[in-house]
């Protein structure tokens, strides 16, 4: 049978690994990254650390995550992540609209899928969690980008893609990275990259915003406006700045001297990042430049897990799924596709499963 599971390390967390193997307690924090349905090829790994791995979890776990990695991670915070995690495989891979859809009606179908998730205590589980700390992106837009009108807010992506493409950093022209975290003592990464940033208290009250908010594609999904301490304006993906992420995790230098005990608690674990690929995108435009990658240097302390490109091969249509099936399959091609996606992203999970305790462990892995 064709091998599902490629796993690839940075080379501070290839050497714990081979010293010490890999188990849930080495893992300090996970990161997932956007991409609309990309990750119902994660859906298998997702099940399985929602229900058998973490679920002995007795010490703190940071997560960070954008658009769909946040809404994946919303489901670890909440009090039965199982299901909560269920909830959301079934809820999007289910989304149904009307022939030619408008954005509001778009829109809409995103809220009633993340109330579906959230059911009615998963906003303050996740604010609250003692355990797992979580950390959304979202893009605060300003100048153009803030208008929802296309006679508008194209122009101004236009004008922040042009920017973006000149150096990154110009995002923060267009942009603000919004962090909205559990955990106000400790973000856990090291966001200081020259894009302006503001880090926001999670609570009962804004978790659904943020979680709306970092998924919310420009001109396909409308903004949310306002978002309860936060401040005034307009906030979109968080892909946007954050699309796979370019940044150091743990402990990141964001850190006050107060905080040293935390950094200090941290430092020698482990990064869990779930992928598509083995290949990271800074930012949403970055799709487009093809010589700009993150830098591989940032994931030193990071295990990367993704379907083989032979697993890949043999799913239907050759590829995972992607938003391009909501305008190239019918509804029912769609869900069907997407469902068979999902029951062989089971594989992945039972290959993982295989890794934990196996003494060669490292000698599966390859370097990121």
């Amino acid at each position: 049978m064709t091998k599902a599971l490629a796993v690839y390390a940075g080379p501070s967390a290839l050497a714990q690994i081979k010293e010490q193997g890999i188990s849930q307690e080495q893992i300090k924090m996970m990161v997932g990254a956007s991409g609309g349905p990309k990750w119902f090829v994660l859906a298998g790994l997702d099940r399985y650390f929602c229900g058998e791995f973490f679920k002995s979890r007795t010490s703190t776990l940071y997560t960070l995550g954008s658009s769909a990695g946040a809404w994946r991670f919303a489901c670890y915070a909440q009090q039965n992540p199982l299901a909560a995690i269920n909830r959301l495989i079934h809820a999007y891979s289910h989304l149904s609209y009307p022939l030619n859809a408008d954005k509001d009606q778009v829109t809409r179908a995103s809220e009633q899928m993340l109330a579906d998730v959230l059911a009615s205590r998963g906003a303050v589980e996740i604010a609250t969690n003692p355990l797992i700390k979580s950390n959304i992106i979202v893009a605060k837009s300003t100048g153009l980008t803030r208008y929802e009108h296309k006679a508008l807010q194209i122009p101004g992506l236009i004008a922040s893609a042009a920017g973006n493409r000149l150096q990154r950093k110009k995002l923060g022209n267009y942009y603000q990275r919004v962090i909205f975290t559990s955990d106000n003592s400790y973000i856990p990464f090291d966001y200081d990259d020259g894009i302006r940033s503001k880090v926001v208290s999670l609570t009962k009250h804004n978790t659904e915003q943020a979680l709306q908010a970092t998924g919310s594609i420009p001109l396909i999904i409308n903004g949310v406006r306002d978002i309860k301490g936060a401040g005034k304006g307009m906030y979109r993906d968080g892909g946007i700045i954050d699309y796979h992420f370019d940044q150091r995790f743990l402990p990141g230098s964001n850190a006050s001297q107060a905080q040293q005990e935390i950094k200090d608690d941290q430092q020698g674990g482990l990064v869990l990042y779930p992928h598509f690929y083995n290949e990271f995108k800074p930012g949403w435009f970055d799709k487009y430049i093809k010589h700009r990658f993150a830098n591989k240097q940032h994931f030193d302390n990071t295990v990367v897990l993704a379907p083989t490109a032979e697993f890949v091969n043999k799913l239907p249509f050759g590829k995972i799924p992607d938003r391009k099936d909501f305008t190239q399959l019918t509804e029912a091609e769609r869900i069907k596709y997407w469902q068979s996606v999902i029951d062989e992203s089971e594989r992945l999970a039972e290959e993982f499963d295989q890794l934990i305790g196996n003494e060669n462990a490292a000698q599966i892995i390859k370097p990121i």
